[in-house]
């Protein structure tokens, strides 16, 4: 039996313990919105900082200006790459708790229907079980052999759930302590279906804006004042329909400037993934893809950027009716960015368009609400590389490359403050239901999971 068989066949042989250290996890309720669960939210990084001390590393919990980080290390492999894993051990309220089927802090093993067995329970899957796959990889290996095959280091945040505030601070700070690591590694993200693993080498940046147009002194009464007076709804609606051109694409000037198209290698791996379409639109209720025409519906939302209204308010909104012409109304707006766009950029951009639409009487205010820029890391690089390679041999396909529609702030931070590119490997599926009532982890993606990161670190070991 080869090294790498005889860890593997040890994370077999002691899954059931694995499994009784997530439940142990699990039932701390380490919600990091919520003031009142401040000590347990410390309590879950001092669990989790023993639990690293106890696997061979020098641990610590770290004060930030927010909720604490738990920073390890093991640095004793000389002469291999040294790898930051970054994992989030916070998680969301579990209101309203009425829907769930089973106490969200009691973790319980089902066996459903389909024939799965799922662990439910709060932050099973969404991080604390994605989170512990690595760790649980990590024990394996020092069981068998003694040591780890590369230089490890560990980043378990406390407030991902909650904005990751403290990460711009605290980073910066302690930057020289993670000086020498050569890629990150985050557990944080989906499989492409349930048997096919993916590398998600791409994620969107964001760019979020609120406005206000104000155009009389206070509300008028629309008989009195209606066609005479300037109505601010009107004129927040007339400069909304001017952010998209006919054909889908967003009609800010300057707003495709830095955008490149895919590489032709990965668009025919997309088109090769047999991906449904239609499916995906039913599952929303719709039936035709809304955005740049000529575009995959992967490609719209995955690697696109996009201009997207996700709120209004202005006038009268109770029950009834009031028949008024409001002096206020504001529109809550986000940009979705591609690598190399700047949200900077495209802010001041945005700002611009809307001011030179704006008629007489009518004025706005901007309020910011933060940005980030996409993140990608090389789809050819040597890492992607390995880890395909790795991921492969456990599941039995290679790994689908795949960019995010969604944003991960902090593996920006890492790029800006560390210069190091992110690996997102994730085993969640799309149905765990994070952020829900009743979320769940597959057992099968805690199991290979925890194989998978063997596997991984013994090929960037080579």
């Amino acid at each position: 039996m080869s090294k790498l068989d005889a860890v593997l066949a040890h994370v077999d042989a002691h899954l059931d313990e694995s499994i009784a250290r997530l439940e142990a996890l699990v039932a701390i309720p380490s919600i990091s919105t919520d003031p009142a669960y401040d000590g347990e939210v410390r309590r879950a990084a001092e669990v989790l900082a023993e639990e690293v001390r106890l696997l061979g590393f020098t641990a610590r919990v770290a004060d930030t200006i927010g909720h604490p980080v738990v920073v390890g290390h093991d640095l004793s492999a000389e002469g291999k790459p040294h790898v930051l894993f970054y994992g989030h051990y916070d998680v969301q309220p579990v209101d309203p708790v009425s829907l769930w089927h089973t106490d969200p802090f009691k973790m319980e093993i089902q066996k459903r229907a389909d024939g799965d067995t799922v662990l439910i329970g709060r932050g099973t899957s969404d991080d604390k079980g994605q989170l512990l796959t690595f760790l649980e990889a990590c024990r394996a290996y020092r069981a068998v052999n003694g040591a780890l095959p590369c230089k490890v280091s560990l980043f378990f945040e406390g407030e991902e759930e909650s904005g990751s505030k403290s990460l711009p601070e605290f980073l910066p700070r302690t930057r020289e302590e993670f000086a020498g690591a050569d890629v990150v590694l985050v557990c944080d993200t989906d499989m492409w279906d349930a048997t096919t693993p993916q590398i998600v080498t791409t994620l969107r940046g964001l760019v979020g804006e609120e406005i206000e147009i104000t155009c009389a002194s206070h509300d008028l009464h629309s008989g009195m004042f209606g066609n005479a007076a300037r109505n601010p709804i009107q004129v927040l609606a007339e400069i909304i329909a001017t952010l998209r051109n006919p054909d889908g694409s967003v009609a800010v000037a300057g707003f495709y400037d830095d955008v490149k198209e895919l590489p032709d290698a990965i668009k025919a791996q997309w088109q090769s993934l047999g991906y449904d379409e239609a499916g995906f639109m039913a599952g929303a209720g719709l039936t035709t893809p809304a955005g740049e025409k000529g575009r995959s519906v992967l490609e719209q939302t995955r690697a696109r950027p996009t201009c997207e209204i996700n709120g209004i308010t202005g006038g009268y909104t109770g029950d009834g009716f009031k028949t008024v012409i409001p002096a206020k109304a504001s529109a809550k707006i986000s940009f979705r960015l591609v690598a190399d766009m700047d949200p900077a950029k495209i802010r001041k951009a945005f700002r611009a368009h809307v001011e030179a639409r704006l008629p007489p009487d009518a004025k706005v205010t901007f309020k910011e609400h933060g940005g980030s820029p996409a993140v990608a890391t090389p789809s050819d690089g040597p890492f992607v590389a390995k880890a395909s390679a790795a991921l492969a041999d456990e599941w039995g396909k290679a790994p689908a490359l795949m960019g995010s529609g969604g944003s991960i702030p902090v593996t920006g931070d890492f790029k800006r403050v560390l210069g190091l590119d992110t690996l997102l490997i994730g085993f969640a599926h799309d149905d765990d239901r994070v952020h829900s009532p009743n979320e769940k982890y597959n057992l099968s993606s805690f199991h290979k999971g925890i194989r998978s990161w063997v596997r991984i670190l013994d090929k960037l070991a080579e």
